[in-house]
């Protein structure tokens, strides 16, 4: 374990407002990331995850809030007095440079002696793994090579936060999923506090150790990869993360905590707090449906098969209900399927993974 390179700071954000003309960007948002903490912002399009990130990399002033590093506060500053390095979603590397230019751009911009700069930049290429490529113009590198040559270049200057602008997206999807690892490993290994925007919920989760979903301009939940898929706060963030099932019900019976939803598969039972003759959102992950019983009190439900799709080492099962509304069942590959298209199957579901939220 290499020891770290930059003292990483705490990132505090409090009551950031931004507007573009009549538009509404971001609406009061506060976030805390603690040093060394790598946080993914995940929203759709135009939910205001760049904004913020922008604001905090000091490329564009919040109307109203403030923003901490690591005790000071920098929200009036100039990017190049932050402390705050940034990996675009372009890598905005320079053609002119080598990849060890590249690498040593910032340092030479801080007027670092030459001994020092050739030190970090020798490192800061092993780390990346690209010893080998220091003399190379970084016009004939892949995108994965040209991703790791951004990062080396934002983390030689030491900065307290590292902020990345979906630095994938351009990338397919092997190459995407094995830079993911060697992003989440380098950064742990320097110690380096990080704030990821990104727009693809399996890369959130695979490389954060929290994950702030954003939506309107304001957080939905934040919390770590597995408590947001497995216990979702709202409708909204069971739909981004993670594939569900979404069915409208009304709420038949409540007493002490234990609800009874009429739904167009039949009366469920799950735990929750809401007032009979409520509209609800009944949600379910497709693996927590099996077609089988299941351990505990537990749902049955009837539904047509609509579709079975092999999608490697995964099996979805579609079914349809008779209001229109879809079920999903994901099973291994391999996993005998009792019912043809067309059929319709009894399904099981335990009460404790049936979630409800309000109904919009």
């Amino acid at each position: 374990m290499l020891s770290p390179i930059a003292l990483a700071g705490d990132l505090s954000v409090r009551a950031l407002e931004k507007s573009f003309g009549a538009a509404r960007v971001l609406d009061g948002v506060d976030l805390d990331v603690a040093a060394g903490e790598f946080v993914s912002l995940l929203g759709p399009s135009g939910c205001g995850k760049t904004t913020l990130l922008r604001i905090v990399a000091g490329l564009v002033l919040p109307d109203r809030g403030r923003v901490t590093l690591a005790g000071a506060d920098i929200t009036a500053l100039p990017p190049h007095k932050r402390d705050v390095g940034v990996v675009f979603q372009n890598y905005a590397l320079f053609p002119h440079l080598d990849v060890a230019g590249n690498v040593a751009y910032g340092l030479r911009a801080q007027r670092r002696p030459e001994a020092e700069i050739k030190r970090i930049v020798e490192r800061m290429l092993a780390l990346v793994h690209l010893s080998d490529f220091a003399g190379r113009s970084v016009r004939g590198l892949s995108g994965g090579q040209q991703q790791r040559v951004a990062v080396a270049r934002a983390l030689a200057v030491e900065p307290k936060l590292l902020l990345l602008d979906e630095p994938f997206s351009a990338l397919d999807r092997k190459l995407r999923e094995a830079m993911q690892i060697d992003l989440r490993r380098l950064l742990r290994e320097v110690g380096t506090t990080a704030i990821f925007v990104t727009h693809d919920q399996d890369e959130a989760l695979v490389m954060s150790d929290r994950i702030a979903v954003m939506n309107d301009g304001r957080f939905e939940q934040i919390d770590a990869p597995a408590a947001l898929y497995d216990k979702p706060k709202t409708a909204f963030a069971l739909d981004f993360v993670g594939r569900s099932t979404r069915l409208a019900g009304k709420v038949a019976t409540a007493a002490n905590g234990a609800l009874e939803i009429d739904t167009a598969i039949g009366r469920l039972r799950a735990a929750g707090n809401f007032l009979p003759g409520s509209p609800v959102v009944v949600g379910i992950r497709p693996e927590k449906i099996g077609f089988g019983p299941v351990a505990g009190p537990a749902n049955t439900l009837r539904a047509r098969v609509s579709e079975i799709v092999f999608q490697g080492s995964l099996l979805t099962v579609h079914f349809r209900t008779t209001d229109g509304d879809r079920v999903l069942l994901e099973a291994p590959h391999g996993t005998a399927t009792p019912y043809g298209v067309g059929e319709e199957a009894t399904l099981h579901l335990r009460e404790a993974d049936t979630l409800v939220f309000p109904a919009a």
